[in-house]
Protein backbone atom coordinates (compact mmCIF):
# COMPACT_ATOMS: atom_id res chain seq x y z
CA UNK A 1 0.00 0.00 0.00
CA UNK A 2 1.87 2.52 -0.49
CA UNK A 3 -0.30 4.88 0.50
CA UNK A 4 -1.94 6.08 -3.33
CA UNK A 5 -3.56 9.42 -2.41
CA UNK A 6 -1.32 11.30 -5.25
CA UNK A 7 0.37 14.40 -3.12
CA UNK A 8 -1.55 18.10 -4.10
CA UNK A 9 1.31 17.84 -6.77
CA UNK A 10 -4.42 16.98 -23.69
CA UNK A 11 -6.86 19.54 -22.46
CA UNK A 12 -6.83 19.91 -18.61
CA UNK A 13 -10.17 21.32 -17.49
CA UNK A 14 -9.67 22.88 -13.96
CA UNK A 15 -7.40 24.39 -11.41
CA UNK A 16 -6.50 22.83 -8.48
CA UNK A 17 -5.87 24.57 -5.72
CA UNK A 18 -3.62 23.60 -2.92
CA UNK A 19 -5.49 24.11 0.69
CA UNK A 20 -4.92 22.82 4.25
CA UNK A 21 -7.36 19.87 3.84
CA UNK A 22 -4.97 18.72 0.74
CA UNK A 23 -1.60 19.15 2.58
CA UNK A 24 -3.48 17.17 5.62
CA UNK A 25 -4.20 14.45 2.58
CA UNK A 26 -0.83 14.33 1.48
CA UNK A 27 0.90 14.25 5.15
CA UNK A 28 -1.27 10.82 5.38
CA UNK A 29 -0.06 9.40 2.00
CA UNK A 30 2.42 5.99 2.71
CA UNK A 31 4.42 6.79 -0.56
CA UNK A 32 6.36 10.57 -0.09
CA UNK A 33 9.77 11.09 -0.29
CA UNK A 34 11.02 10.91 3.52
CA UNK A 35 14.50 11.78 5.11
CA UNK A 36 16.66 9.24 5.18
CA UNK A 37 16.88 6.95 8.43
CA UNK A 38 18.84 4.06 9.46
CA UNK A 39 17.89 0.64 11.22
CA UNK A 40 20.54 -1.50 13.49
CA UNK A 41 18.86 -4.98 11.03
CA UNK A 42 19.36 -3.30 7.26
CA UNK A 43 21.96 -1.10 5.80
CA UNK A 44 20.72 2.04 3.63
CA UNK A 45 20.82 1.26 -0.20
CA UNK A 46 22.73 3.59 -2.31
CA UNK A 47 21.89 6.81 -3.64
CA UNK A 48 19.64 7.16 -7.04
CA UNK A 49 21.64 7.21 -9.99
CA UNK A 50 22.67 10.57 -11.56
CA UNK A 51 23.70 11.16 -14.98
CA UNK A 52 27.04 12.55 -16.09
CA UNK A 53 26.65 16.23 -17.27
CA UNK A 54 27.21 19.63 -15.92
CA UNK A 55 28.30 18.25 -12.71
CA UNK A 56 26.60 18.98 -9.42
CA UNK A 57 27.76 19.23 -5.80
CA UNK A 58 26.59 21.05 -2.46
CA UNK A 59 23.32 23.40 -2.34
CA UNK A 60 24.90 26.76 -3.43
CA UNK A 61 23.51 30.28 -3.98
CA UNK A 62 21.19 30.88 -7.02
CA UNK A 63 23.49 32.53 -9.33
CA UNK A 64 26.63 30.21 -9.23
CA UNK A 65 24.07 27.71 -9.94
CA UNK A 66 22.33 29.16 -12.66
CA UNK A 67 25.86 30.23 -13.87
CA UNK A 68 27.10 26.58 -13.93
CA UNK A 69 24.04 25.35 -15.62
CA UNK A 70 22.70 27.18 -18.15
CA UNK A 71 24.40 26.36 -20.72
CA UNK A 72 22.41 23.03 -20.71
CA UNK A 73 19.26 24.87 -21.64
CA UNK A 74 18.29 26.17 -25.19
CA UNK A 75 15.46 27.62 -26.65
CA UNK A 76 13.36 25.27 -29.54
CA UNK A 77 11.72 27.66 -32.24
CA UNK A 78 9.96 25.07 -34.93
CA UNK A 79 8.60 25.94 -38.23
CA UNK A 80 6.29 25.24 -40.98
CA UNK A 81 6.71 24.08 -44.20
CA UNK A 82 6.99 27.35 -45.70
CA UNK A 83 9.63 28.32 -43.33
CA UNK A 84 7.11 30.72 -41.45
CA UNK A 85 7.89 30.36 -36.93
CA UNK A 86 5.16 28.02 -35.15
CA UNK A 87 5.49 27.68 -31.14
CA UNK A 88 8.74 28.58 -29.67
CA UNK A 89 9.30 26.46 -26.55
CA UNK A 90 12.20 24.92 -24.35
CA UNK A 91 14.79 22.04 -23.84
CA UNK A 92 17.82 20.96 -22.10
CA UNK A 93 20.88 18.75 -23.55
CA UNK A 94 20.73 15.37 -21.04
CA UNK A 95 23.65 14.15 -22.87
CA UNK A 96 26.14 15.56 -26.42
CA UNK A 97 23.97 15.87 -29.11
CA UNK A 98 20.29 14.88 -27.23
CA UNK A 99 17.75 17.78 -26.28
CA UNK A 100 14.70 16.96 -24.10
CA UNK A 101 11.73 19.07 -24.56
CA UNK A 102 7.61 19.02 -24.60
CA UNK A 103 5.85 16.86 -27.69
CA UNK A 104 3.69 19.59 -27.87
CA UNK A 105 6.36 22.55 -28.50
CA UNK A 106 7.42 20.36 -31.96
CA UNK A 107 4.15 18.71 -32.90
CA UNK A 108 2.61 20.55 -36.52
CA UNK A 109 6.31 21.07 -37.35
CA UNK A 110 7.68 20.65 -40.14
CA UNK A 111 11.58 21.84 -38.61
CA UNK A 112 12.96 22.99 -35.89
CA UNK A 113 16.65 24.69 -34.50
CA UNK A 114 17.58 24.83 -31.15
CA UNK A 115 19.60 27.75 -29.54
CA UNK A 116 21.81 27.73 -26.93
CA UNK A 117 21.84 29.99 -23.71
CA UNK A 118 25.84 30.73 -23.18
CA UNK A 119 27.78 33.42 -24.42
CA UNK A 120 25.66 34.89 -27.82
CA UNK A 121 24.35 31.75 -28.54
CA UNK A 122 24.66 29.59 -31.48
CA UNK A 123 21.84 27.90 -33.31
CA UNK A 124 21.88 24.19 -34.45
CA UNK A 125 19.40 21.87 -36.66
CA UNK A 126 17.05 19.54 -35.35
CA UNK A 127 18.05 16.43 -36.74
CA UNK A 128 14.88 14.33 -35.73
CA UNK A 129 13.12 13.16 -33.27
CA UNK A 130 14.95 10.21 -31.90
CA UNK A 131 11.99 9.25 -28.73
CA UNK A 132 8.18 10.33 -28.30
CA UNK A 133 5.98 9.95 -25.20
CA UNK A 134 2.85 10.71 -25.83
CA UNK A 135 1.34 10.23 -22.58
CA UNK A 136 3.82 12.06 -20.88
CA UNK A 137 4.56 14.84 -23.50
CA UNK A 138 7.94 14.66 -23.96
CA UNK A 139 10.16 14.50 -27.02
CA UNK A 140 14.20 13.36 -27.05
CA UNK A 141 15.99 15.48 -30.00
CA UNK A 142 18.88 14.70 -32.07
CA UNK A 143 20.46 17.96 -32.73
CA UNK A 144 24.51 17.87 -34.22
CA UNK A 145 26.61 20.32 -32.08
CA UNK A 146 30.35 20.67 -31.74
CA UNK A 147 32.16 18.39 -29.07
CA UNK A 148 33.45 21.95 -27.64
CA UNK A 149 30.05 23.32 -27.66
CA UNK A 150 28.31 20.02 -25.70
CA UNK A 151 27.12 20.85 -22.08
CA UNK A 152 24.77 18.05 -20.24
CA UNK A 153 22.94 18.53 -16.77
CA UNK A 154 23.06 15.87 -14.11
CA UNK A 155 19.70 14.22 -14.20
CA UNK A 156 18.29 12.80 -10.34
CA UNK A 157 15.59 10.52 -10.24
CA UNK A 158 15.27 11.63 -6.69
CA UNK A 159 11.95 13.16 -5.76
CA UNK A 160 12.43 16.80 -4.26
CA UNK A 161 10.77 17.41 -0.82
CA UNK A 162 7.48 19.24 -1.01
CA UNK A 163 8.83 22.89 0.43
CA UNK A 164 12.28 22.31 -1.12
CA UNK A 165 13.63 25.12 -3.44
CA UNK A 166 13.50 24.74 -6.99
CA UNK A 167 13.77 26.87 -10.28
CA UNK A 168 13.48 26.79 -13.90
CA UNK A 169 15.59 28.16 -16.79
CA UNK A 170 13.67 28.25 -20.08
CA UNK A 171 12.34 31.06 -22.54
CA UNK A 172 8.85 32.41 -21.57
CA UNK A 173 7.10 34.38 -24.04
CA UNK A 174 10.50 34.19 -26.27
CA UNK A 175 12.58 35.90 -22.96
CA UNK A 176 15.50 33.68 -23.78
CA UNK A 177 17.10 32.50 -20.73
CA UNK A 178 14.97 33.59 -18.31
CA UNK A 179 15.17 32.62 -14.66
CA UNK A 180 12.46 31.89 -11.83
CA UNK A 181 12.34 30.30 -8.47
CA UNK A 182 10.25 29.01 -5.88
CA UNK A 183 9.36 25.47 -4.18
CA UNK A 184 7.81 22.44 -4.58
CA UNK A 185 4.13 22.91 -3.38
CA UNK A 186 3.03 19.38 -3.64
CA UNK A 187 4.10 16.11 -5.58
CA UNK A 188 1.89 13.11 -6.46
CA UNK A 189 0.74 10.22 -8.52
CA UNK A 190 -0.68 9.67 -12.02
CA UNK A 191 -0.95 6.17 -12.53
CA UNK A 192 0.71 5.17 -16.12
CA UNK A 193 2.51 8.35 -15.86
CA UNK A 194 4.75 8.95 -12.71
CA UNK A 195 5.22 11.48 -10.08
CA UNK A 196 3.87 15.16 -11.16
CA UNK A 197 5.69 17.52 -9.11
CA UNK A 198 3.65 21.02 -8.66
CA UNK A 199 5.54 24.51 -8.25
CA UNK A 200 5.40 27.87 -7.22
CA UNK A 201 8.16 29.13 -9.92
CA UNK A 202 6.22 31.21 -12.04
CA UNK A 203 6.22 30.11 -15.78
CA UNK A 204 4.27 30.76 -19.15
CA UNK A 205 4.80 29.64 -22.64
CA UNK A 206 7.40 29.38 -24.12
CA UNK A 207 8.43 27.11 -20.86
CA UNK A 208 7.44 24.36 -22.06
CA UNK A 209 10.40 21.99 -22.08
CA UNK A 210 11.85 23.74 -19.10
CA UNK A 211 14.45 21.88 -16.65
CA UNK A 212 13.19 22.05 -13.21
CA UNK A 213 16.51 22.02 -11.04
CA UNK A 214 16.81 21.66 -7.36
CA UNK A 215 19.78 23.56 -5.01
CA UNK A 216 22.34 21.29 -6.42
CA UNK A 217 22.26 21.87 -9.92
CA UNK A 218 20.31 18.79 -10.69
CA UNK A 219 17.27 18.23 -12.95
CA UNK A 220 14.52 16.75 -11.07
CA UNK A 221 11.39 17.50 -13.56
CA UNK A 222 10.67 18.79 -17.12
CA UNK A 223 8.21 21.74 -16.97
CA UNK A 224 4.88 20.90 -19.08
CA UNK A 225 2.38 24.33 -19.15
CA UNK A 226 -1.01 22.98 -18.51
CA UNK A 227 -3.56 25.58 -18.71
CA UNK A 228 -6.93 25.89 -17.26
CA UNK A 229 -9.61 28.49 -16.83
CA UNK A 230 -6.87 31.22 -18.54
CA UNK A 231 -4.30 30.51 -15.89
CA UNK A 232 -1.47 28.21 -16.00
CA UNK A 233 -0.59 25.21 -14.10
CA UNK A 234 3.14 24.94 -12.78
CA UNK A 235 3.77 21.21 -13.14
CA UNK A 236 6.62 19.10 -14.56
CA UNK A 237 6.78 15.29 -15.29
CA UNK A 238 9.20 13.53 -13.06
CA UNK A 239 12.88 13.49 -14.44
CA UNK A 240 12.43 9.06 -13.79
CA UNK A 241 9.72 9.75 -17.02
CA UNK A 242 11.95 11.57 -19.33
CA UNK A 243 15.15 9.40 -18.13
CA UNK A 244 13.63 6.47 -19.94
CA UNK A 245 13.22 7.76 -23.14
CA UNK A 246 15.58 5.28 -25.54
CA UNK A 247 16.71 6.90 -28.81
CA UNK A 248 15.72 5.33 -31.35
CA UNK A 249 16.27 5.75 -34.94
CA UNK A 250 15.47 9.55 -36.19
CA UNK A 251 12.01 10.40 -37.45
CA UNK A 252 11.06 12.88 -38.72
CA UNK A 253 9.11 15.82 -38.33
CA UNK A 254 6.31 15.34 -41.43
CA UNK A 255 6.55 11.25 -39.76
CA UNK A 256 5.35 12.01 -36.64
CA UNK A 257 2.74 14.82 -37.73
CA UNK A 258 1.29 12.24 -39.59
CA UNK A 259 1.19 9.87 -36.53
CA UNK A 260 -1.01 12.32 -34.51
CA UNK A 261 -3.46 12.67 -37.68
CA UNK A 262 -3.78 9.07 -37.59
CA UNK A 263 -7.18 7.99 -36.63
CA UNK A 264 -6.25 4.59 -35.18
CA UNK A 265 -3.92 6.25 -32.71
CA UNK A 266 -4.44 9.97 -31.11
CA UNK A 267 -7.58 10.07 -33.08
CA UNK A 268 -9.54 7.11 -31.99
CA UNK A 269 -12.49 8.18 -29.48
CA UNK A 270 -11.56 5.55 -26.76
CA UNK A 271 -7.89 7.10 -26.82
CA UNK A 272 -9.32 10.57 -26.64
CA UNK A 273 -11.15 10.28 -23.81
CA UNK A 274 -8.24 8.41 -21.83
CA UNK A 275 -5.54 11.23 -22.40
CA UNK A 276 -8.36 13.74 -21.65
CA UNK A 277 -8.72 11.57 -18.40
CA UNK A 278 -4.99 12.20 -18.31
CA UNK A 279 -4.69 15.93 -18.51
CA UNK A 280 -7.36 15.82 -15.43
CA UNK A 281 -4.99 13.85 -13.35
CA UNK A 282 -2.41 15.90 -14.27
CA UNK A 283 -4.69 18.83 -12.49
CA UNK A 284 -5.62 16.81 -9.89
CA UNK A 285 -9.45 16.47 -10.94
CA UNK A 286 -10.45 13.20 -10.17
CA UNK A 287 -14.28 13.63 -10.70
CA UNK A 288 -13.17 14.60 -14.15
CA UNK A 289 -10.82 12.00 -14.89
CA UNK A 290 -13.42 9.18 -13.96
CA UNK A 291 -16.00 10.56 -16.41
CA UNK A 292 -13.00 10.48 -18.96
CA UNK A 293 -11.57 6.77 -18.16
CA UNK A 294 -15.63 5.29 -17.83
CA UNK A 295 -16.13 7.47 -21.85
CA UNK A 296 -12.76 5.56 -22.54
CA UNK A 297 -13.91 1.94 -21.47
CA UNK A 298 -17.03 2.40 -22.69
CA UNK A 299 -15.69 3.07 -25.87
CA UNK A 300 -12.69 0.44 -25.84
CA UNK A 301 -13.99 -2.37 -22.78
CA UNK A 302 -10.44 -4.48 -23.43
CA UNK A 303 -8.06 -1.54 -22.93
CA UNK A 304 -6.67 -2.60 -19.62
CA UNK A 305 -4.64 0.83 -18.50
CA UNK A 306 -7.96 2.79 -18.59
CA UNK A 307 -9.58 0.53 -16.09
CA UNK A 308 -7.17 0.68 -13.82
CA UNK A 309 -7.32 4.43 -14.08
CA UNK A 310 -10.99 3.84 -13.31
CA UNK A 311 -10.24 2.01 -10.22
CA UNK A 312 -7.77 4.70 -9.03
CA UNK A 313 -10.40 7.44 -9.41
CA UNK A 314 -12.85 5.47 -7.54
CA UNK A 315 -10.65 4.87 -4.51
CA UNK A 316 -9.45 8.75 -4.63
CA UNK A 317 -13.53 9.00 -4.14
CA UNK A 318 -13.47 6.52 -1.65
CA UNK A 319 -15.83 4.28 -3.27
CA UNK A 320 -13.26 1.04 -2.77
CA UNK A 321 -15.80 -1.55 -3.88
CA UNK A 322 -15.80 -0.28 -7.12
CA UNK A 323 -12.54 0.12 -7.71
CA UNK A 324 -12.07 -3.49 -6.60
CA UNK A 325 -14.47 -4.14 -9.67
CA UNK A 326 -12.28 -1.95 -11.71
CA UNK A 327 -8.82 -3.70 -10.82
CA UNK A 328 -10.28 -7.12 -11.37
CA UNK A 329 -11.84 -6.53 -14.68
CA UNK A 330 -7.99 -5.29 -15.68
CA UNK A 331 -6.83 -8.89 -14.02
CA UNK A 332 -9.19 -10.53 -16.16
CA UNK A 333 -7.79 -9.05 -19.22
CA UNK A 334 -4.01 -8.98 -18.28
CA UNK A 335 -3.81 -11.88 -15.24
CA UNK A 336 -0.29 -10.41 -14.63
CA UNK A 337 -0.64 -7.15 -14.16
CA UNK A 338 1.95 -5.98 -11.79
CA UNK A 339 0.34 -2.65 -11.10
CA UNK A 340 -3.43 -4.02 -11.82
CA UNK A 341 -2.31 -6.16 -8.44
CA UNK A 342 -0.77 -3.25 -6.84
CA UNK A 343 -3.23 -1.11 -6.97
CA UNK A 344 -6.29 -3.51 -5.81
CA UNK A 345 -4.31 -4.35 -2.77
CA UNK A 346 -4.01 -0.27 -2.35
CA UNK A 347 -8.05 -0.72 -2.88
CA UNK A 348 -8.49 -3.54 0.04
CA UNK A 349 -5.95 -1.78 2.30
CA UNK A 350 -8.53 1.10 2.45
CA UNK A 351 -11.47 -0.64 2.69
CA UNK A 352 -9.87 -2.59 5.79
CA UNK A 353 -9.37 -5.45 4.33
CA UNK A 354 -6.09 -6.37 5.08
CA UNK A 355 -5.78 -10.07 4.30
CA UNK A 356 -6.55 -9.53 0.58
CA UNK A 357 -4.79 -6.56 0.43
CA UNK A 358 -1.45 -8.88 1.07
CA UNK A 359 -2.83 -11.56 -1.26
CA UNK A 360 -2.97 -9.14 -3.64
CA UNK A 361 1.17 -7.31 -3.08
CA UNK A 362 2.30 -10.46 -2.48
CA UNK A 363 1.29 -11.51 -5.76
CA UNK A 364 2.33 -8.19 -7.19
CA UNK A 365 6.02 -9.21 -5.46
CA UNK A 366 6.50 -12.07 -7.03
CA UNK A 367 5.86 -10.98 -10.69
CA UNK A 368 7.97 -8.02 -9.84
CA UNK A 369 10.82 -9.05 -7.62
CA UNK A 370 12.42 -5.88 -7.70
CA UNK A 371 9.01 -3.53 -7.12
CA UNK A 372 9.94 -1.39 -4.09
CA UNK A 373 7.01 -0.32 -3.90
CA UNK A 374 4.98 -3.93 -3.39
CA UNK A 375 7.29 -4.50 -0.26
CA UNK A 376 7.03 -1.01 1.34
CA UNK A 377 3.03 -2.20 0.56
CA UNK A 378 3.51 -5.47 2.50
CA UNK A 379 5.17 -3.93 5.53
CA UNK A 380 2.66 -1.08 5.99
CA UNK A 381 -0.05 -3.83 5.48
CA UNK A 382 1.71 -6.11 8.21
CA UNK A 383 1.96 -3.07 10.46
CA UNK A 384 -2.26 -2.56 10.15
CA UNK A 385 -2.28 -6.16 11.49
CA UNK A 386 0.15 -5.82 14.19
CA UNK A 387 3.32 -7.69 12.89
CA UNK A 388 5.70 -6.22 13.55
CA UNK A 389 8.24 -8.99 12.84
CA UNK A 390 6.79 -9.06 8.84
CA UNK A 391 7.11 -5.67 8.30
CA UNK A 392 11.04 -5.76 9.74
CA UNK A 393 11.34 -8.77 6.86
CA UNK A 394 10.12 -6.56 4.62
CA UNK A 395 11.78 -3.57 5.16
CA UNK A 396 15.03 -6.14 4.84
CA UNK A 397 14.03 -6.61 1.57
CA UNK A 398 13.10 -3.35 0.37
CA UNK A 399 16.69 -1.58 1.63
CA UNK A 400 18.77 -2.55 -1.31
CA UNK A 401 16.04 -1.73 -3.71
CA UNK A 402 14.86 2.17 -2.75
CA UNK A 403 16.60 4.17 0.21
CA UNK A 404 13.46 6.61 0.41
CA UNK A 405 10.56 3.88 0.97
CA UNK A 406 13.58 2.25 3.20
CA UNK A 407 13.80 5.19 5.73
CA UNK A 408 9.60 5.76 5.48
CA UNK A 409 9.23 2.15 6.55
CA UNK A 410 11.57 1.69 9.20
CA UNK A 411 10.42 4.58 10.72
CA UNK A 412 7.00 3.65 10.85
CA UNK A 413 8.34 0.12 12.07
CA UNK A 414 10.42 1.93 15.56
CA UNK A 415 6.78 4.36 15.63
CA UNK A 416 4.60 0.94 16.61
Amino acid sequence: MQKKFPRPRRLPTFLLILSLAALTARAQETKTHASPATDADASAPASPKAQPGVSAGAEGSLPDLVRRVKPAVVAVITYDAKGNALLSGSGFFVRPGRVVTNLHVIEGARRAEVKTLDGKGRVYPVDGVLASDEEGDLALLGVSVPAERAHAVEVSNALPEEGERVFVIGNPLRLEGSISDGIVSAVREVPSLGRIIQITAPVSHGNSGSPLFNMRGQVVGVVTIKVTNGQNINLAMSSARFDALKAGEPATFEAIAARARDPRDAESSADWWYKNGLNSLWLGNYDSALGSFENAVNKNPDRVEAWIQVGYCKVKQGKNAEAIKAYKQALRLRPNSVEAYNKLGDAYYYASDFDEALRAYRQAARLRPDLPEAFYNLGMTYLEIGDRASALAQSRILAPLDAELYAKLVTEIKGK
